[in-house]
């Protein structure tokens, strides 16, 4: 059994394919799969910005439908239409220790970069029990996540000793399954990000794709044509060219950087050419669908999730003595 889950941010980015997306796609294939839109967790810290979140929802699923995930090998839902997923974080959150949420990497960081809203809310605090419980509802073996979200499999692992040692066992530890991709630069040399207006959008059109990808930021030496380069020190090439050229054209690029035999824009039309294959079936898809299609997807999913949610918890009620 596979979970994962992303918050409701509305088109997905090349990032998100990278990421996590294109990972989703292989592991259909060999595991029972559940993917869910986590728009719970979008209220831990944007509880005040809610509006996008319906819309953000439909346009997110559509992507991930545009990608290759099949509703027929895996299901698709929506957090907030199951709601024992709120009843078992209730239930976890007895048991688990305010020092392990403290303790969060994720709280502490964002604390203190996200200084536009007040994340001093108990839902931001205790969102990791309720992201241990998306996990644990499904007794998944195995979670796909980034090298930023390990920490968070390991507090849901210690959750699942906590409460099989506290009354008995139910729910199998997960391991944690790390994306083979690494973080994605965006075209100014940072993490790619909606909120920060960098990203490769899936559904963008080629001369979209093109004119981002061309400004995309290089090696600073490289200031004038005839400047020789590194390309160790190109985000174009960390991210772009080692994720998508062949080893032929690595060597080219490299050779052509550290020689000024090639300009940084004839190395960036070895990759653009490569991003715009990958994007054009995924966008020819995309097109052919509409929110109905979201929503049927998102309906059905919703009552297969429901249905096995309701096992889970007759379990922990008994454990519990809730009975």
């Amino acid at each position: 059994m596979v979970v994962s889950g992303a918050r409701p941010t509305g088109r997905q980015h090349l990032g998100n394919y990278h990421g996590a997306l294109k990972n989703w796609v292989r592991l259909q294939g060999d595991y029972r799969c559940f993917f869910f839109v986590a728009d719970w967790h979008a209220l831990t810290t944007d509880y005040a910005r809610h509006e996008p979140i319906a819309d953000n929802s439909v346009e997110m699923v559509l992507d991930w439908l545009a990608v290759g995930l099949d509703p027929d090998r895996s299901t698709i839902f929506q957090q907030s239409a199951v709601p024992e997923h709120a009843e078992l974080a209730l239930l976890l959150g007895m048991l688990t220790p305010v020092p392990w949420l403290e303790r969060n990497p994720t709280y502490k960081e964002q604390r203190e970069q996200l200084t536009d809203r007040d994340l001093s809310t108990f839902g931001f605090l205790g969102y990791p029990v309720l992201q241990a419980a998306d996990i644990l509802m499904y007794k998944a073996e195995v979670v796909p996540v980034g090298i930023d979200q390990a920490p968070h499999i390991e507090f849901t692992r210690e959750i699942a000793r906590r409460f099989n040692g506290l009354y008995r066992p139910v729910f199998p530890e997960p391991a944690t399954l790390l994306t083979e991709t690494p973080k994605i630069i965006g075209t100014d040399g940072r993490k790619m990000s909606k909120s920060y207006g960098n990203a490769i959008y899936l559904t963008d059109q080629p001369a979209e794709i093109h004119g981002r990808l061309a400004r995309m930021v290089t090696d600073p030496r490289r200031v004038r044509r005839h400047d020789p380069g590194d390309p160790n020190d190109c985000p174009a090439y960390l991210s772009f060219h080692r994720l998508y050229c062949t080893a032929e054209e690595l060597r080219y690029q490299e050779e052509g950087c550290r020689t000024a035999g090639i300009g940084c824009l004839e190395c960036k039309e070895i990759t653009i050419k490569h991003v715009q294959a990958e994007l054009e079936p995924i966008r020819e898809r995309r097109a052919r669908l509409g929110p109905e299609d979201a929503r049927a997807v998102l309906e059905a999913g919703n009552a297969r999730a429901r249905a096995v949610a309701a096992e889970t918890m007759a379990d922990v009620r008994a454990a519990m003595g809730l009975v």
